[in-house]
């Protein structure tokens, strides 16, 4: 069976600066994958590729599969179905209260009717649930906080159902509480349900607990891939974010700190 999605020999490059080379890279179902690097080392541009949003520069190469299928061939409306966006940042031009936000992700599913169905709406008011913000269904988002914001994108998130999931800073705005039940909600998504998690994070903590795998970006186009307690070393992350890195231990659990 292949893989959910796979990138081969994979380079992506802006104004000649080179971001990533030759990223030989497979995403498999039930994994949570974080990645990691400095400001400006192409973490978003590489979740925009991915997701099929991203026009191909002429200093890029290589090939992006869903299923083992290019994910250029893709119809939008099936691929939709299949992975799941959440870019970082987002603008509200127009007062649509949290529910219609929400079900408007559910829109791939429309082949055969116009208007949402009951079954859409028990779906949306589920993330919503989820998400902690199902009192907040009938508010215009642009009176929302940021962090109600950001957790109604993530209730959108989780209502168009992909397997796939690229997340760009999701724990983003959120207080700690939601920080925690956030990304803890992706790891038992990846568990239990076969999801497969892409996310972007600054939170070396937070992404050291819940990521199965780690992909560094060094922000000179190498990179390195694999399993979170290969990659996330603490010489490796120095390495990558440009700062001195130390790993302590706290009972089960690793922390990563700055060295001063």
């Amino acid at each position: 069976m292949p893989a959910l999605m796979q990138t081969t020999h994979l380079s992506l490059a802006i104004s000649e600066r080179i971001l990533l080379q030759d990223l030989q890279w497979q995403i498999q179902a039930g994994e949570c994958w974080c990645v990691i690097g400095r400001n400006g080392a192409g973490k978003s541009t590489l979740l925009r590729t991915l997701a099929g949003l991203r026009p191909i520069e002429k200093l890029d190469r290589g090939q992006v599969q869903m299923q083992g299928k290019d994910i250029a061939a893709w119809a939008l409306s099936d691929l939709a179905k299949e992975r799941a966006f959440l870019p970082q940042g987002r603008v509200d031009a127009f007062g649509y209260r949290a529910i219609e936000t929400v079900l408007s992700a559910r829109h791939p599913y429309h082949d055969a009717h116009y208007w949402e169905s009951q079954d859409d709406v028990d779906i949306a008011m589920a993330a919503l649930q989820e998400l902690d913000v199902a009192d907040l269904a009938q508010r215009d988002v642009r009176s929302l906080s940021g962090g109600e914001r950001q957790r109604v994108a993530i209730a959108a998130l989780l209502a168009q159902d992909a397997q796939l999931m690229l997340l760009d800073e999701p724990a983003n705005a959120l207080d700690l509480a939601h920080q925690v039940s956030v990304m803890q909600l992706f790891s038992r998504l990846c568990r239990t349900s076969g999801k497969a998690v892409v996310m972007v994070s600054h939170d070396l903590n937070l992404a050291h607990r819940i990521a199965t795998h780690a992909l560094l970006m060094m922000g000179d186009g190498s990179w390195l891939a694999g399993p979170v307690h290969q990659v996330m070393t603490a010489e490796q992350l120095s390495l990558c974010l440009g700062h001195p890195i130390e790993r302590f231990q706290h009972g089960e659990q690793s922390i990563f700190l700055p060295k001063n």
